[in-house]
C-alpha cells in the first residue's frame, strides 16, 4: 500500500492489562476506505486491539499502550490527543448492540449536538442521512419518538452504526457486529459494510472465517497476542505464508 492510500499506521505497538502483556510488538497498517478484518481464537488480543485505535482502553483502570498508532500521520497515543474528538472521528459498534435509553431520533441526534450546534431542520436531515447510510431510515422514519430497545436485534444494530456515522467519523471499528444477530439481519449489515467502506475506513473483528473472506480487503491473523500474518484476504484464505494461519482457517486450531 502507498502511503497515501494508508489510514492507520501501527508501529510497535505494545498493549497491557496491569502486568500481563496482551499485544506484542504489532506492526502494520489500515488502508483507506478498505476493510480490514481481524481473525484468531479467543483471547488472542483482536478487540484490544481495536480498542486501541480509538483509546477505548482507557475507560478501564490498569490498562496501557506503548508504540505508535499514527492515524492520517498523528500518533494518536500522544497526551496532547483531544479523546472526545478522537472518538468521534474513530466509531466504534460493539459486540451486542448498545442503544441509548432514548428514543431512535435521540439516539442519532446525541452525539451529533455535543460536538455541533445545527439549527433545527439540519439535525433533522442529519440523523435523516445517518439512518439513510445505515439502511435503518425506511423502517423508523415513521417510529422516531419511540425507544432504541424496541427495535429488533439487527436493528438495534443498524442504529448503533447510524449512531456512529452521524457524527462524520472516519473509521469505524466493529467489534463482532454480528454474533449476537440471526442470519438475516447478519446479511443486512454485511451489506452494510460492503456499502460504508465507500465513505469510511473499516476495521472488523469477526470469529466468522466466511464473513471475514466475504466482507473484507485485508486480513490480520492473530494468535496469543501476536500478529501471525497480515496481507490481503485472497491471500490470507487462499495462499496463507504461515503453517498456522492455514490450520486456523481450516479449523485445526482455535
Amino acid at each position: 500500500m502507498m502511503n497515501a492510500n494508508i489510514k492507520i499506521a501501527v508501529n510497535n505497538l505494545n498493549f497491557y492489562y496491569g502486568d500481563f502483556h496482551a499485544l506484542k510488538n504489532i506492526n502494520l497498517t489500515i488502508a483507506k476506505n478498505k476493510v480490514t478484518a481481524f481473525i484468531g481464537p479467543s483471547g488472542c488480543g483482536k478487540s484490544s486491539l481495536l480498542r486501541t485505535f480509538n483509546r477505548m482502553f482507557e475507560l478501564y483502570p490498569n490498562q496501557r499502550a506503548t508504540g505508535e498508532i499514527n492515524l492520517d500521520g498523528e500518533n494518536l497515543l500522544t497526551t496532547h490527543t483531544d479523546v472526545a474528538l478522537l472518538r468521534a472521528k474513530v466509531g466504534m459498534v460493539f459486540q451486542k448492540p448498545t442503544p441509548f435509553p432514548m428514543s431512535i431520533y435521540d439516539n442519532i441526534a446525541f452525539g451529533i449536538r455535543l460536538f455541533e450546534k445545527l439549527p433545527k431542520a439540519e439535525l433533522n436531515d442529519r440523523v435523516e442521512w445517518a439512518l439513510t447510510k445505515a439502511a435503518l431510515w425506511n423502517e423508523v422514519k415513521d417510529k422516531l419518538r419511540q425507544s432504541g430497545d424496541s427495535l429488533s436485534g439487527g436493528q438495534q444494530q443498524r442504529l448503533c452504526i447510524a449512531r456512529a456515522i452521524a457524527v462524520k467519523p472516519d473509521v469505524l471499528l466493529l467489534d463482532e457486529p454480528c454474533s449476537a444477530l440471526d442470519p438475516i439481519s447478519t446479511m443486512k449489515i454485511e451489506e452494510l459494510i460492503t456499502e460504508l467502506k465507500q465513505d469510511y475506513t473499516l476495521a472488523m473483528v469477526t470469529h466468522n472465517m466466511q464473513q471475514a473472506a466475504r466482507c473484507s480487503d485485508y486480513t490480520a491473523f492473530m494468535y496469543l497476542g501476536e500478529l501471525v500474518e497480515f496481507g490481503e484476504t485472497k491471500q490470507i484464505f487462499n495462499e496463507p505464508k504461515v503453517p498456522r494461519t492455514a490450520d486456523y482457517i481450516l479449523g485445526k486450531m482455535g
